[in-house]
């Protein structure tokens, strides 16, 4: 039987860690009692496996690694040049970018610029977006599990979720929030909330919190697409948000969800579902026939485990094999 790969990366999200830890592999993770940025360890939050491992930061050094995967420019930048020997920067390497370019929308270049590094962009628009320079670049869709928790929406109003939206500002929309809020009934749940919110609800029991509410509500305006959006449509709850970045190819208007540009449309439609019940769950059925297709999670580890195979195997594409 062939050993799992050794995957090193840093602790950077927390959820989406915890879904590519659903792959066949095992991931090494470092860790420094200060629990700065990328060395928070495993945590307690999320229902990680065996297959996450710690390693004190100190010791990585020692141990042997099949691919090294970045996450930020911080772990690209700094961090690799801290923690990992020559030799281990060396190894076949991957730099998963989670967002969309913030200084231009088309002109950012990307801190890779290295034909031997992999970019992963987690959606099309993103890649679409970045100037990803002589990187070779692949696209994987999100994957996320399927709680089991089933969407009542008994509550007649709707659930944001956002860490720290009142120090985020325009870009995650908190005057769309606060403006419609004065229309729609809406909770606010996340981190950092202050008295806009209800505060933090933790990941595993998220799914049943937010089960109660009639929609989920997206105010942000550019981002990728958010894990929390997924989840969403995964559990069946409709799904309401701005037509930009990613989330305009993912839900068909009407359909499987709720998006436009224009926000008083956006509002219209939340005081629709919250009055029809019934049709808040035909649009959630319909967004979960889509997540379960397009955002599986058996698809996303495969996918993963597609790519790590090809990165630390270095095959050679047939249509670069010369027959003699």
């Amino acid at each position: 039987m062939q050993n799992q790969l050794k995957i090193f990366t840093w602790h950077i999200h927390g959820s989406y860690l915890f879904y590519l830890s659903q792959g066949n592999y095992d991931i090494y993770i470092p860790t420094k009692p200060e629990k700065t940025e990328g060395y928070y360890g495993r945590g307690e939050t999320f229902p990680f496996g065996a297959n996450v491992i710690e390693i004190p930061a100190e010791e990585v050094k020692d141990h042997s690694f099949d691919c090294i995967v970045y996450q930020t420019n911080n772990n690209y930048l700094t961090d690799q040049y801290e923690i990992l020997s020559e030799e281990q920067r060396k190894l076949p390497r991957i730099y998963i970018e989670h967002d969309p370019p913030r200084q231009h929308p088309t002109d950012t270049k990307h801190v890779v610029d290295d034909p031997e590094v992999t970019l992963v962009h987690v959606t099309h628009f993103n890649r679409l977006m970045w100037d990803s320079n002589n990187t070779p670049t692949r696209v994987i869709e999100h994957g996320v599990t399927d709680s089991g928790v089933v969407y009542k929406g008994d509550l007649d109003k709707g659930i944001v979720v956002i860490n720290n939206l009142p120090a985020r500002g325009r870009l995650l929309g908190y005057d769309i929030f606060m403006n419609v809020r004065k229309h729609v009934p809406l909770d606010l749940v996340g981190m950092g909330t202050g008295d806009l919110g209800l505060g933090e609800v933790l990941h595993p029991q998220l799914p049943e919190f937010q089960s109660r509410y009639r929609f989920f509500f997206n105010p942000i305006r550019y981002t990728s697409l958010g894990l929390a959006i997924c989840e969403a449509m995964m559990m069946g709850i409709p799904v309401v948000g701005l037509a930009t970045t990613e989330l305009s190819a993912v839900i068909e208007n009407g359909v499987s969800g709720f998006i436009h540009t224009d926000v008083d449309y956006l509002v219209e439609k939340m005081k629709l579902l919250i009055n029809e019940p019934q049709l808040a769950l035909e649009i959630g059925n319909n967004g979960r026939k889509v997540a379960m297709q397009r955002f599986n999670i058996q698809r996303f580890a495969n996918d993963w485990e597609q790519l790590f195979s090809e990165v630390t195997n270095r095959q050679v594409p047939e249509s670069l094999i010369t027959a003699s």
